[in-house]
């Protein structure tokens, strides 16, 4: 169905407890395993109706953040979400508790057990009211940046349209642009630092109610890292700072030299060409045209997926004033259909959409196969596997979006690949600083990130903006409001994401295999296990990220 004509009213959350109860009744009289998975699938019904209803309602939201109708909606489930999850979780916990749970275990698999688990660690109903403060203010902060309006050349431009301006060529037109972006946030430096100490002081508030020492652990469990811990995390992180951030600084100084420039400032940072980065070609519809056929060249898989994309209007990429910023995917389970929200600017960013969201999208319209529905949670180091190998599995067909600035393309995207991994994992250990010590004044959180940007980017010199040279940049981040510790999941994946890179570079046709294999494991095991049957190494082995860092600059060097 498209997206158009898909109906909507408001859940009512007092049905939807009715109807858990019933179905809580009905799995605790099942006499044994096969009966009490019958009653899940009732379960699965359930959960696609109003995830589905409450999806559609979240969407038109982003898509406008100024409707009033759906303003109000996305308040109505600020409010109503943390009770809705807490019925999810009380029911679950007769599937973990169950005396067939062998049974159940063999048909949903064991990771949906881990994750029940985690889950209970997460939420009480005692939670409630914090979890909808804090929904609320994450709603807060999101409107912020979405209701950004500047003032270029006459022409009023949105925050999507300004960052087409950062990468500009002319380097008066970017510094330009970065003084109306650090102005922005600036203006509303208050409110900003008002809204994420309430944030923070909420969660550590969640945590020692469940009684945790901070947000960190309770973090995890609502990340659910179901199979590695947070000190493989840190150790991972040490590996990028003393083997990654080195070469990394090499790319930058050989960034800096074909700029023509003596020392580089942070309003040259994402440039990557004198001329200026490689844009798109053609409008945003031609951009998708190009996008249905190189998927239908890449696979059949591929071919089948996207066609049903365009034919049931399952994108929205134009950027608009009081649209939210950013760009996602997610899903509607009833229709079995992804759904891909973008800004699009005019930037190679446009494509990265057509690349890195349809990662994921692909992953969920062949997870939507399953019917077993735990085999689609999959966590978010798996989601964002998917997403940034894809960037490179579409490369060769570059051509089409770029024409004759297709090479410099790749060039670019490789080497903005790499130098992402040091700032995701500095917006990691910048969180756990927060959350181990909730009681830092904002400006001691500035600082914290002003140090850590000296360890992760030596090379950036704000040169005294007021802002950002004061450690204000993490604040238009969103998710470091909104989606706390998510973002290393990035960083794991980007390492696997280089391993398929260099693996296809070999073996095109190996590397999609496994690749398929990946997606369709989707969450039927755990990330561990599934990096490895499928022929990769796991980012967190002791000296992966110098081994690693060794085959790019090996690679780098060849191609030079």
């Amino acid at each position: 169905m498209k997206f158009s004509q898909m109906p909507y009213e408001r859940v009512d959350f007092n049905k939807v407890e009715e109807e858990f109860t019933q179905l809580m009744k009905e799995f605790k009289e099942a006499r044994n395993g096969e009966e009490q998975f019958a009653v899940h699938r009732k379960y699965y019904e359930l959960r696609d109706r109003v995830d589905t209803l409450m999806t559609i309602a979240h969407i038109r939201h982003d898509v406008n953040t100024a409707d009033e109708f759906y303003s109000a909606e996305q308040d109505y489930y600020d409010e109503e979400s943390p009770r809705y999850s807490n019925m999810v979780i009380n029911y679950e916990k007769l599937l973990y508790e169950s005396p067939y749970r062998n049974v159940l275990e063999d048909k949903i698999g064991l990771v949906a057990f881990k994750n029940m688990e985690l889950s209970q660690k997460s939420m009480q109903e005692k939670l409630i009211p914090l979890v909808q403060e804090e929904n609320a203010l994450t709603t807060a902060y999101e409107k912020i940046p979405a209701s950004a309006e500047f003032d270029w050349d006459g022409e009023k431009v949105n925050i999507s349209r300004l960052k087409a301006y950062l990468k500009n060529p002319d380097r008066n037109v970017r510094r330009k642009a970065w003084e109306k972006f650090s102005a922005f946030f600036k203006a509303h430096e208050e409110e900003l630092d008002d809204i994420y100490d309430k944030l923070v002081k909420n969660r550590t508030r969640q945590a020692k109610e469940l009684g945790y020492e901070n947000y960190v652990e309770l973090g995890y469990y609502r990340m659910n890292r179901n199979c590695y811990t947070r000190e493989q995390v840190e150790a991972f992180r040490d590996q990028v700072k003393k083997d990654f951030v080195p070469f990394v600084e090499k790319l930058h100084d050989r960034r800096r030299e074909r700029l023509g420039l003596d020392k580089l400032s942070f309003i040259d940072e994402g440039v990557y060409f004198k001329e200026g980065n490689p844009n798109p070609v053609g409008t945003p519809e031609e951009i998708l045209e190009a996008g249905q056929r190189m998927y239908g060249q890449l696979s059949p898989e591929t071919k089948e997926f996207f066609d049903f994309m365009m034919e049931n209007e399952l994108f929205d990429v134009l950027g608009r004033n009081n649209k939210r910023v950013g760009g996602y995917m997610t899903y509607l389970p009833v229709y079995r259909s992804p759904f891909i929200f973008a800004n699009f600017n005019g930037t190679s960013a446009d494509v990265d959409v057509i690349t890195h969201e349809c990662g994921h999208a692909f992953q969920g319209y062949l997870s939507g196969m399953d019917e077993i529905r735990e085999h689609g949670d999959i966590t978010m180091e798996t989601a964002e596997c998917h997403s940034m190998s894809m960037e490179f599995f579409t490369e060769k067909w570059m051509d089409w979006f770029f024409g004759d600035k297709a090479d410099a393309y790749r060039e670019m995207h490789f080497e903005d690949a790499m130098m992402f991994i040091p700032y995701g994992c500095m917006v990691d250990e910048f969180q756990h600083i927060v959350y181990a010590n909730p009681d830092l004044t904002p400006a001691q959180r500035k600082e914290a990130w002003s140090r850590l940007e000296k360890e992760y980017k030596p090379h950036l010199d704000y040169e005294g903006d007021e802002f950002f040279g004061k450690g204000g940049y993490w604040q238009q981040q969103h998710h470091i409001y909104s989606f706390p510790f998510y973002y290393i999941d990035y960083v794991i994946a980007q390492t696997v994401a280089f391993e398929y890179k260099l693996w296809m570079d070999e073996d095109f046709e190996a590397a999609w295999k496994s690749y398929l294999k990946l997606c369709r494991l989707s969450a039927a095991d755990f990330f561990n296990n599934m990096i490895k049957e499928v022929g990769l190494k796991l980012p967190f082995e002791e000296g992966c990220l110098k081994e690693m860092a060794g085959k790019l600059e090996k690679k780098l060097t060849k191609e030079a």
